[in-house]
């Protein structure tokens, strides 16, 4: 079971707006131990968008969907969800908070607001501590408006409430190194080496072309299990050595503000 994001919306894929919810996703992810597995824009088109979920479904992820689910001429998230597996009610709970959240203001509920509440049988309400009106839950996938101030908390609350048992259950280490003018076709037997060696661990490599008095450079590490890594760590650096590669530890670029 791994965690997926499916950013929604004709104004993201067409720049219009910058999307907030990927980064925001992997920083609430990542405070409780968890990481993001994969990511999917879409645009607003119903067909797409139901033959995606409906390919998701079938899977065990956990899937958070952002945006799409109102009730104007290009809000389809609703509907694709429902096509996707089972079809439209009007969620009780979901009714109650909408009209309480009319009632404040002193404003009719009308029946396009009701279709707010409309959400694939069997769903669950996620609260919306923004304005009370609910995204929803159907099994492993979650539900939230587009707009940021109301989705991420919306999305730390299903966190908190659904998955706290996964929170930091596999622990994760991380080290780099900075190689100098290394290139990855050099480097490409040692990064296997050192996977086939250490169970656990995956290498990566991030190249770098330089910039200004920064040299060409690739950010060569391992991540993985953390009784692994260290070992990893220490024969990935000495290998660089015997190759002739200089390097130097990687610090990140939120510490050092250097390297990118």
């Amino acid at each position: 079971m791994g965690f997926g994001a499916i950013i929604i919306g004709d104004e993201i894929i067409r720049g219009k707006r910058q999307d907030k919810h990927f980064s925001k996703t992997i920083e609430i992810l990542a405070l409780r131990g968890l990481v993001l597995d994969w990511s999917l824009y879409l645009g607003d088109d119903r067909r797409r968008l139901a033959e995606r979920l409906a390919l998701s479904f079938k899977t065990q992820d956990v899937v958070f969907s952002f945006g799409g689910i109102g009730v104007t001429p290009d809000d389809h998230t609703r509907q694709a969800a429902a096509a996707a597996c089972v079809p439209l009610q009007l969620h009780p709970e979901a009714e109650a908070e909408i009209r309480a959240r009319f009632a404040e203001s002193g404003t009719e509920v009308t029946r396009d607001r009701l279709q707010l509440g409309e959400f694939p049988a069997g769903s669950r309400i996620i609260p919306n501590p923004f304005n009370r009106i609910p995204g929803f839950s159907l099994g492993d996938h979650h539900f939230f408006p587009g707009f940021p101030q109301m989705a991420h908390p919306m999305l730390e609350w299903v966190l908190d409430n659904y998955y706290r048992e996964r929170f930091h259950g596999v622990p994760e280490a991380e080290q780099a190194i900075i190689v100098w003018e290394g290139n990855e076709g050099a480097l490409l037997g040692l990064m296997r080496r050192v996977e086939t060696q250490y169970p656990g661990v995956s290498v990566f490599s991030l190249p770098s072309f330089g910039h200004g008095a920064v040299r060409r450079h690739i950010e060569l590490g391992v991540r993985g299990d953390p009784v692994h890594v260290p070992a990893a760590m220490v024969a990935m650096r000495a290998e660089v050595s015997r190759l002739g590669f200089q390097w130097e530890a990687f610090v990140p670029e939120s510490d050092s503000g250097v390297l990118n």
